[in-house]
């Protein structure tokens, strides 16, 4: 049985592979860091619904930053 390890994207618990499901398009590609910010930031929202937006924001964009898929992109370096 393979050992479990983190997706890059997202640090949600993969057996195999770089991204987990929910990162990925149909064709096996990590989605566009727009769509996935904004997914990660729906998922936060879900779990706090008081937090505000902008909180919300800064808080996903912390949480990227850590993860090898984003951590250089430039969206999260300009901020």
């Amino acid at each position: 049985m393979p050992q479990a390890h983190n997706c890059q994207s997202c640090g949600m618990s993969i057996e195999s592979g770089t991204y987990c499901p929910y990162c990925v398009d149909a064709t096996g590609q990590l989605q566009p860091f727009e769509e996935r910010f904004e997914r990660m930031l729906q998922w936060l929202r879900q779990r706090e619904p008081t937090l505000p937006r902008a909180d919300a924001e800064q808080r996903t964009r912390e949480y990227m930053r850590k993860m090898p898929a984003w951590r250089d992109h430039p969206a999260l370096k300009a901020r």
